[in-house]
This record gives structure tokens, C-alpha cells and sequence, in this order.
């Protein structure tokens, strides 16, 4: 069989029922490869944590796919989560690529595109991430958000979650 390249326009848009399977996936694999090394706990990572029953249900409850953005470059390749609040800031929650696929700019772009929302409706963009977690504090570090000194616990463990934000009058990088 021929092999033929097709090169897909890349696009951010929102997720659709279809997408359940792929979504599942990234989330699942990406949260396996961060945070398996700091929470050590495998019975929730290959036990508790799996791909059909999260894509089932991204799949049948509408609700789980709101606020949710996909990457799609030919098949979705990164989700992210941006959420309105009151308090004029606009949530980013759920980031994660495919692991195949990160270092590709992938992150970046719907980082950019979240930042776009943000300052369209005017708002801060902020966001919880886990301390321990240098690869995606790093990420986030390089595109310009800033530590706000707010901590809190992630619930269920004896980890901690460290709150950042980047003003959404500022672009990425700067």
C-alpha cells in the first residue's frame, strides 16, 4: 500500500462528540507520563485511570466537553479546558498533549488561543499546577505566567498545586 503524506491546516476548535476517544487518550497517557513520578501511585494511574470509560463519558455527557478546545492537525493531537469566571479571570485547566507530540508547539497554541479569549472578554488568564511538576511549570515560565504566591493542596494527596497568571493585555513571551 502507498503511503501518502496529507498535510492538514491546523486548527483549535471546539471538541466534539467524535473527538471522545482521542481526548481520552491524551488525557490519560499525558497524565501517566507527568505525574506518575510524583504521586508514585500506579493502581490510580494504570488501575483507576483508564481510556474507555473517560471516553465514554466525554462522548455521552455533553457538559464534559464544555469549555473544551482540541489542536487538530489531521486528528486531535492536544486538549485544553478554558473556563469564564466572575472574578474576571479565565480558567486554563486540562492542558495536556499527546505525548508524542509535545515540544511541537502544539501547548503553545492553545495556550494562545486561550489568551486570545482572555482578552477578548478582558480577563486575567490563570491557572493551577501541580508544584512538583518542573516540566509544566517550565512551559508555563517560558510563556510568560508569573507565580501569584497562592498554594493550595490537591485534594486527596500530600501534594500541592501553585497558582500562576499572565495578564491577558500581555502577549505570549513577553
Amino acid at each position: 500500500m502507498e503511503r501518502k503524506d496529507i498535510t492538514a491546516i491546523p486548527q483549535i476548535r471546539p471538541a466534539r462528540a467524535e473527538d471522545a476517544s482521542r481526548i481520552a487518550e491524551i488525557w490519560i497517557f499525558a497524565k501517566r507520563a507527568a505525574y506518575r513520578s510524583i504521586f508514585q501511585n500506579d493502581q490510580v494511574s494504570f488501575g483507576e485511570m483508564q481510556v474507555l470509560p473517560l471516553a465514554l463519558e466525554l462522548r455521552d455527557r455533553e457538559g464534559m466537553r464544555q469549555d473544551l478546545w482540541v489542536y487538530e492537525e489531521g486528528f486531535v493531537k492536544g486538549v485544553v479546558r478554558c473556563t469564564g469566571t466572575a472574578e474576571g479571570a479565565l480558567w486554563i485547566s486540562d492542558l495536556y498533549v499527546e505525548p508524542f507530540f509535545q515540544g511541537d508547539g502544539v501547548g503553545r497554541a492553545l495556550l494562545e488561543h486561550c489568551m486570545a479569549m482572555a482578552q477578548g472578554a478582558g480577563k486575567q488568564l490563570r491557572l493551577w499546577v501541580l508544584e512538583k511538576n518542573g516540566r509544566a511549570r517550565r512551559f508555563y515560565e517560558k510563556n510568560g505566567f508569573v507565580m501569584t504566591g497562592g498554594r493550595k493542596e490537591e485534594a486527596g494527596t500530600d501534594e500541592y498545586l501553585v497558582e500562576y497568571e499572565k495578564e491577558a493585555a500581555n502577549s505570549l513571551n513577553t
